[in-house]
């Protein structure tokens, strides 16, 4: 991160409202050491095209949660042209979405955090940025921890030698055996060194992550459709089970879940339309990233599950079993390395950069970007999150009531951005703590955003918490994001 400079401060804005100048020179005339580092400030040099925005949808899609994910809409009992119907629309959906949230920071040069600060106030943007920021170490670590039982499995495959290591209750401690141990930390620190040599590295590693899956996805299907036969191959994974507008309810189900499964990088993906050179680049790469790429992605995966079926005598979903499960060693070994490479891509660009600029945000002269970024790691280790995925009750619904609050939080900011605001931003007061600064507000928080924001998150918690309401939890994030654009609207008036 430190290869980008930042945009010059404005001059008229003499003064700070901490007192005096600040200590470190290098800070813009009229910007706040308590707002700005140079991790969080405007971006003058935006080099991102198209590519490698469709790179980072890629690395977001391409994982083994991706794989069953997509896998799993096929096995909801309907046929095939309604399941790809239902896929287009919810990736159109995201496709707009992203859009949106992608233009104050692609128009700004700012991430996420900062962008929040002219809805919430210069303070009040740490309640969305720790928001996000806890959501993105949970799945941080659950994603860490899947990738790594996966590198176990296959280790197992090979040195059957080493399985008493595997054994929680002879070699293991606060939950997780040796071996797993093992394989989650050296996955641990091979995120960490990636994420320590900066956004630039990271472009280059998602840009090659991507495509490197997709070429084992082909080659995967290719030798398992040649094993099955094409013939052989069902494409109604579940069976049909609905007729005529009964479908419908099912349909829209499926097409809210593929929103709900993006919620995360959809909310902070300012963190990357930043670094675009236009907004044209974003609009290009997030429409060869989502509906191109995510349906393309739908059919291998679902023509490979299905193919187990013949070939295997049984479903499944889980793409490191399926490799694991080919009579040839190299394939194995490639297979469960490039899924482990593409599980490592989603993880960084959707758990490890989101709270590196979250967590920074909070206190900008104490915690860099890496700094933030590596506390959200450390604190991923201390969840244990492999205790959270053996507890699903636990996780279902720390994860549902964090996520509660992304569909109001992306209604308010937009609501905020387009309607009041007309997309006009003051980018110098973004950083000043001034009483005199457009987005100080009172306190510098903007209560009015936080009004709106607990009662829509309120409503959408108890949606997916109150059992009675169990058929509205997969609409928790447009009921959330409906409600918070609402409040919001009446509030801003």
């Amino acid at each position: 991160m430190a290869q980008f400079s930042a945009a010059p401060g404005n001059p008229a804005i003499p003064t700070y409202a901490d007192g005096g100048a600040p200590s470190d020179p290098s800070i813009p005339a009229g910007y706040s050491e308590r707002l700005y580092n140079e991790d969080l400030a405007p971006l003058r040099h935006q080099t991102w095209g198209a590519y490698n925005i469709f790179a980072f949808w890629m690395s977001d899609v391409h994982s083994v949660g991706g794989y069953v994910f997509a896998g799993s809409l096929f096995a909801l009992g309907l046929t095939s042209w309604q399941v790809l119907i239902a896929l287009l629309v919810g990736i159109t959906i995201v496709n707009l979405l992203c859009n949106l949230i992608a233009k104050p920071s692609q128009a700004n040069g700012v991430p996420y955090p900062v962008a929040c600060r002219a809805t919430f106030g210069v303070l009040g943007a740490n309640i969305p940025a720790v928001i996000r920021g806890l959501i993105a170490v949970a799945w941080y670590g659950i994603q860490t921890y899947l990738a790594s039982s996966a590198l176990v499995i296959v280790v197992l495959k090979f040195v059957p030698q080493l399985l008493p290591y595997a054994d929680l209750h002879r070699h293991g401690f606060m939950g997780l055996s040796t071996l797993g141990w093992a394989g989650f930390m050296l996955l641990w620190v091979l995120q960490a060194l990636v994420f320590w040599h900066g956004m630039e590295t990271i472009k280059k590693f998602i840009d090659f992550a991507g495509p490197a899956v997709y070429v084992v996805m082909f080659i995967l299907a290719g030798y398992m459709v040649y094993r099955a036969g094409w013939r052989n191959i069902g494409i109604n994974l579940g069976g049909v089970k609905y007729h005529g507008m009964e479908v419908v309810p099912v349909m829209i189900t499926a097409t809210s879940l593929v929103v709900s499964y993006f919620s995360g990088p959809m909310l902070n993906f300012g963190d990357f339309s930043r670094y675009a050179k236009s907004f044209r680049s974003v609009r290009r790469g997030n429409f060869w990233g989502l509906p191109v790429n995510f349906l393309a992605f739908s059919l291998v995966t679902v023509i490979t599950t299905a193919a187990t079926l013949p070939v295997f005598g049984q479903l499944i979903t889980d793409p490191v079993e399926t490799v694991g499960r080919i009579d040839y060693p190299t394939a194995v070994i490639l297979g469960a390395l490039t899924f482990t490479i593409a599980t490592i891509g989603i993880n960084i660009v959707a758990n490890f950069v989101s709270p590196a600029f979250d967590f920074s945000n909070v206190a900008p002269r104490l915690i860099s970007w890496r700094a933030g970024g590596m506390l959200a790691a450390v604190a991923s280790i201390f969840i244990t999150p492999w205790n959270l995925f053996n507890n699903p009750a636990v996780i279902h619904y720390t994860l549902d009531v964090l996520g509660s609050f992304i569909g109001p939080l992306y209604g308010v900011l937009i609501v905020d951005y387009f309607l009041v605001k007309r997309q006009k931003i003051v980018l110098d007061d973004l950083y000043s703590v001034s009483p005199g600064g457009s987005y100080w507000y009172k306190n510098g928080v903007n209560y009015r955003a936080v009004a709106a924001l607990l009662p829509a998150a309120l409503i959408a918690v108890i949606c997916v918490m109150v059992p009675t309401l169990d058929g509205l939890a997969n609409f928790s994030w447009f009921i959330g994001a409906g409600l918070g654009a609402v409040f919001y609207r009446v509030l801003a008036r």
